[in-house]
């Protein structure tokens, strides 16, 4: 009764952890986008863009990220260390979950990089960026349901691909912004 309770807050608490970092890495993308704004427009964006990014962080992204590592660790311990010695894909999962709380991390340093307006990333960059949580979501979702049925060689290759079409996904849509965008300068 209580792992299925663990579970379920489990997965409420992953949901806004990765909501929360894919909003976070699009107000970076504002907010740098703003560097670029004449006054009184941009010191009114920046100061904007700072409050939300911190209050986001600090209300949403923290406290989701810390209970969805307690209730993940709640489950593995329900289930006992001999059960987690023989499930390899849950040893692939605790990686990329650390490897999330790193990227995680780094958005935190990103706000206060951004706070003293330091250039950080451009905004395409940031738009790249936004995509890595994508990568992670889709392999730890792929692991948890497949488990050990996972060939984990097919799933690497298959998550390069991915990569590679959003990637080549955010190139064509920064191509179509700078033509749009020249089209409009020309009007005027």
């Amino acid at each position: 009764m209580y792992y299925l309770l663990f579970k379920s807050l489990h997965l409420v608490s992953m949901v806004a952890w990765f909501a929360g970092l894919f909003y976070l890495v699009r107000l970076f993308v504002y907010h740098r986008e703003s560097f670029e704004k004449p006054e009184p427009g941009k010191s009114i964006l920046i100061s904007q863009y700072h409050i939300m990014e911190k209050r986001l962080f600090s209300i949403i992204c923290n406290p989701a990220m810390i209970l969805t590592w307690l209730f993940g660790l709640a489950m593995i311990a329900m289930n006992g260390l001999s059960w987690l010695a023989e499930n390899s894909w849950l040893h692939v999962k605790l990686l990329l979950l650390v490897l999330l709380s790193v990227y995680h991390f780094s958005l935190g340093s990103i706000i206060k990089l951004l706070e003293q307006e330091k250039q950080v990333m451009s905004p395409f960059q940031f738009r790249l960026f936004n995509e890595l949580p994508s990568l992670f979501l889709l392999s730890i979702v792929l692991l948890a349901i497949y488990k050990n049925l996972l060939n984990f060689g097919y799933t690497f290759g298959a998550l390069i691909v991915f990569a590679i079409i959003l990637f080549l996904f955010a190139k064509i849509y920064k191509l179509k912004r700078q033509k749009s965008s020249k089209s409009t300068n020309d009007l005027s």
